[in-house]
């Protein structure tokens, strides 16, 4: 039996992949790279930061209000002028307040004098006193004379060495001298009295100086509230008032915009949780995309922003819905240089609280 000769089969190779399936795969791994990408850039900030725009720029606006009723004068400033602090910015009439405080000096001028006369009747009665107490004395020598004379008489007169008309006499003059007596005591207390009176009066007109001096002081002060002047550095806003008008105490004439400005941001309850003082914050002003400002944390508000509104809820009547609060968080510039310049109270930023360092691989998320 012949043998047959073995043939060898060739090897089989891998099947080709078609350019369609290869496509699909690096399609699929670009979308799942972008997804990656996207699962970052949303999630992975929220480990070490915490952001919102429901944020803005504020500032401790100062109001520049009238503290006397006068006509405006003169205005040295315009709308938006930039002013020094202690800048003159308007002036109102001085006639009236001039007139008040030459009236308060007269009246001043006036207490003074009741008041040095009053105090010339103080030895005027002193010395009346003294007068009066020394008729006293006499009166009482004369009484006890008198009273000796009558004892003596009285003495003798059992042994008729002395008439009956003699003691009469004597016991009229011991009388007199005693009503006599009574009536220098009671010119005394009288005297006493004119003098306490005479004291009573100067400082009834002591008292009087001071209202006049004090009316000399409100009249001068008035006097000085017809200039106003800026209490700090900053910007006119919100003019509302020309030379010629009016004006009343406490009516809004213009704001001053300080130049130190801050932002107040709005973050929700949920987000407070390792906010801390201190901590460290990118600001994006919205009306100037390519400015980016660092600042931190100043502080945080004790209560939430409803909690302050006018009509506060009352969670216990009707039905509850429970609604996630935003806390106002106040955050200082660090350094903004010539940003101050452009930026404003009332523009919209957004910021991010760094709540723990970013990671170097992440800085591209921005």
């Amino acid at each position: 039996m012949s043998e047959t000769p073995l043939r060898e089969t060739p090897a089989k190779s891998a099947p080709a992949v078609p350019p369609a399936s290869r496509r699909s795969l690096i399609f699929g791994a670009a979308g799942l790279a972008v997804l990656v990408l996207i699962a970052l850039y949303f999630l992975v900030p929220d480990l070490y930061e915490k952001r919102t725009n429901d944020a803005y720029v504020d500032a401790h606006i100062v109001s520049v209000i009238p503290k006397v009723p006068a006509y405006v004068q003169k205005l040295h400033v315009d709308d938006n002028s930039k002013v020094q602090a202690g800048q003159l910015l308007i002036e109102l009439d001085p006639r009236d307040y001039v007139v008040q405080l030459e009236q308060a000096k007269a009246s001043l001028a006036d207490a003074e004098g009741k008041l040095q006369e009053a105090r010339d009747q103080i030895p005027v009665a002193d010395a009346e006193i003294a007068r009066q107490r020394a008729e006293l004395d006499v009166a009482e020598s004369n009484a006890k004379l008198a009273q000796i004379n009558l004892t003596r008489l009285q003495s003798v007169s059992d042994i008729r060495a002395v008439s009956s008309q003699r003691v009469d006499e004597g016991k009229a003059a011991a009388s007199s001298t005693r009503a006599s007596v009574i009536a220098a005591q009671v010119r005394v207390q009288a005297a006493q009295a004119q003098a306490k009176l005479a004291r009573s009066q100067a400082a009834t007109a002591q008292a009087a100086v001071g209202q006049a001096r004090a009316a000399v002081d409100q009249a001068a002060l008035n006097l000085t509230y017809t200039k106003i002047y800026a209490g700090e550095a900053g910007s006119i806003a919100k003019k509302t008032v020309e030379p010629g008008n009016f004006v009343q105490p406490g009516q809004l004439l213009l704001s001053v915009v300080p130049e130190h400005l801050y932002v107040i941001a709005n973050y929700k309850e949920t987000q407070l949780t390792q906010v801390r003082p201190g901590q460290a914050v990118a600001v994006d002003v919205d009306a100037f995309p390519d400015l980016h400002l660092r600042g931190h944390v100043q502080s945080i508000q004790r209560g939430t922003g409803s909690r302050f509104a006018l009509l506060p809820p009352e969670n216990a009547t009707g039905n509850f819905v429970k609604i996630v609060q935003r806390v106002p968080v106040k955050i200082e510039f660090d350094n903004p240089g010539e940003a101050m310049k452009w930026i404003a109270p009332g523009m919209s930023v957004e910021t991010r609280i760094f709540i723990r360092e970013q990671p170097k691989w992440l800085e591209f998320l921005g």
